[in-house]
């Protein structure tokens, strides 16, 4: 069975993380080269304008796979040294892949998503919770820490103290409770998740393909960047703006009070 599949629903992707006889745990050999490949072509591919990122079956995802951790196999196998190689090689490739997407990212999350699982939602630039959706930074029960960025991320999603209580406890918080915390933006019921995903996913898709990718940039870019260095940033990605099609087509649209047709240029 293929880890990943892609279904496109016009200008927005649709990236489904498909193992849902293991609530979709990652640890096999060749989930990083597939989710890796998937993002690069939805990079690549400058009719996409949006992605949803979500799991098949009663979760999003269990983060890694406990049995392969357990028998120290697939990529949890091997010394020290290997080890650190493998988690480089395999879950960095999957949370800098997914944290790398040029188009605006919503994770849509059924079920669990609980330690990578969790890391690799926040990797995303929005994300919706079923009602079911449980939420948390697990690494220390198992003896772990979070070896995929989460310590770097968390704090920037939730804040530093909200970041530290979900690590240090290793509490899974529920959907409301994530709302709460901002983990995630909205709750819906379980069986419009994906539908107001795409609800949302359209509306983004709907602005200048270009435009949104640099105004990703910018967002992402301003987590780390200096005041002075976004704002020269900023004043060139305008102007690139300045010269695009889709610039002119949004002016002469508002003035003539129609809806716009974007195209990319």
């Amino acid at each position: 069975m293929t880890f990943v599949t892609i279904e496109r629903h016009g200008h927005v992707a649709v990236l489904t993380l498909n193992r849902p006889e293991s609530r979709n745990a990652l640890g096999a050999i060749g989930d990083a080269d597939e989710i890796a490949a998937a993002c690069a072509a939805i990079n690549a591919d400058r009719d996409i304008r949006c992605v949803i990122l979500t799991g098949a079956g009663r979760a999003f995802s269990a983060g890694g796979d406990l049995k392969a951790m357990q028998a120290q196999q697939g990529i949890f196998s091997g010394t020290g040294v290997e080890l650190r190689e493998s988690y480089r090689n395999n879950i960095h490739r999957v949370v800098r892949a997914i944290y790398g997407l040029e188009v605006p990212s919503i994770a849509a999350v059924n079920g669990a998503a609980i330690g990578l699982g969790c890391d690799i939602a926040c990797m995303t630039d929005i994300r919706i919770a079923a009602e079911s959706a449980r939420f948390g930074a697990t690494f220390l029960k198992l003896g772990l820490l979070p070896g995929d960025g989460g310590a770097w991320l968390l704090p920037r999603t939730i804040g530093m103290s909200r970041a530290a209580e979900l690590l240090f406890s290793g509490d899974v918080i529920d959907a409301t409770t994530a709302a709460d915390w901002g983990l995630v933006s909205r709750v819906v019921p379980d069986a419009e998740l994906l539908d107001e995903a795409l609800k949302l996913a359209e509306k983004v898709a709907a602005n200048p393909p270009q435009a949104l990718r640099l105004t990703k940039t910018l967002l992402k870019q301003g987590q780390t960047a200096s005041y002075d260095t976004l704002m020269e940033m900023s004043a060139a990605a305008q102007a690139l703006a300045h010269h695009t099609a889709d610039h002119i087509e949004g002016v002469t649209a508002l003035l003539e009070k129609r809806t716009p047709a974007f195209t990319g240029r």
